[in-house]
């Protein structure tokens, strides 16, 4: 006979719960949220076909763990899972998540999802952080600026050493305010250095990567935008075609069609954020600075004539994703043609 469980995973437990093909509970338990501890828990019970749980923080640490240890686990989206759950029980519980989940893989009434590996994550994780410290370093910056124009001084925008001169400069004299200058200045020196600390490792990894520098041969796509769509890809080899892509990356219109009504909208916004504004960021770089001939330019060029130029930003956006693709699947260079 065919077991199946489900887990309901949360920062420091895990409900467990397994049900056999005819979904009769077989086995329910609680255990802690780690690969050895729930495959431990699982072993106690007959083995299960198919273990099923949700995406969330804890998804990739578990899965991974799980599959080495050879639990036959799959990760579900979790906004399916929780459309599916309210059907299943009336009150939410994470006993009565479990016993949901265990159902959904009795049933096979759900989409598995892909997990990145964890050195995917762990770019990811780089990417994000280098994103945080730089809206940390232009709050610092505004934040210099509104104090500066109180007294009637209107400091630059540009980077400059000078910049910090003029700060200090002004602020000399004024109790109170050469202070708190001094320690904002103090601050975005420190954010800085954190901002280069990790431009290096990232040209260090992108250095290493054969597919990154395969993608920096496309004009306007730089080592941020290769390291970033590498990692969100992880493994080009889960898509089918590439101009799946558009869809993956949000960059594709959104459709909306009842009875009688059928619009299409704007773009669907869905996926990786910050790889989908890095994308249109490559893409404005091919559009507006690059000047060599490339018909990849005069086709986004001829939609904007007819069109506006932020629909043909979005439009090379999307075939850029999915020229990258294709490139990281075979392993080819960009030819411009």
């Amino acid at each position: 006979m065919d077991y199946y469980a489900g887990l309901d995973v949360s920062l420091e437990k895990t409900h467990i719960c397994v049900l056999d093909r005819d979904g009769t509970v077989i086995h329910e338990v609680t255990a802690s949220s780690s690969a050895e501890a729930i495959s431990a828990a699982l072993a106690k019970a007959p083995a299960c076909t198919r273990v099923v749980f949700e995406t969330g923080r804890m998804a990739p640490m578990l899965y991974h763990g799980l599959a080495e240890l050879g639990v036959p686990v799959v990760c579900v989206e979790s906004r399916q899972a929780y459309q599916a759950l309210k059907t299943l029980a009336t009150h939410k519980t994470d006993r009565n998540d479990a016993r949901g989940l265990a159902q959904l893989a009795r049933t096979g009434f759900f989409k598995p999802v892909h997990v990145k590996s964890l050195p995917a994550h762990a770019v990811r994780a780089l990417i994000i952080a280098r994103k945080k410290l730089v809206g940390q370093r232009v709050t610092l910056e505004n934040q210099i600026r509104g104090l500066a124009v109180v007294f009637g001084v209107r400091l630059p925008r540009g980077l400059s050493p000078a910049f910090v001169d003029q700060v200090i400069a002004m602020s000399e004299g004024i109790a109170g305010l050469s202070g708190a200058m001094r320690g904002l200045v103090a601050a975005r020196h420190a954010v800085l250095g954190a901002i280069a600390a990790i431009d290096a490792d990232m040209k260090k990894l992108v250095r290493a990567s054969d597919a990154c520098r395969r993608l920096m041969t496309i004009p306007g796509v730089g080592q941020l935008t290769a390291l970033a769509f590498t990692a969100a890809i992880d493994d080009p080899g889960r898509f089918r075609r590439s101009r799946d892509l558009g869809a993956y990356l949000g960059l594709v219109p959104r459709r909306y069609q009842s009875g009688e009504i059928d619009y299409v909208g704007g773009i669907s916004k869905v996926g990786d954020r910050r790889v989908r504004t890095l994308l249109y960021e490559s893409a404005n770089v091919m559009l507006t600075r690059y000047k060599g001939d490339l018909k990849l330019k005069d086709w986004a060029l001829a939609i904007a004539r007819r069109s506006t130029m932020r629909k043909a930003r979005i439009a090379l956006a999307r075939r850029l994703a999915i020229i990258m693709h294709s490139m990281l699947r075979h392993g080819t260079d960009f030819r411009p043609a």
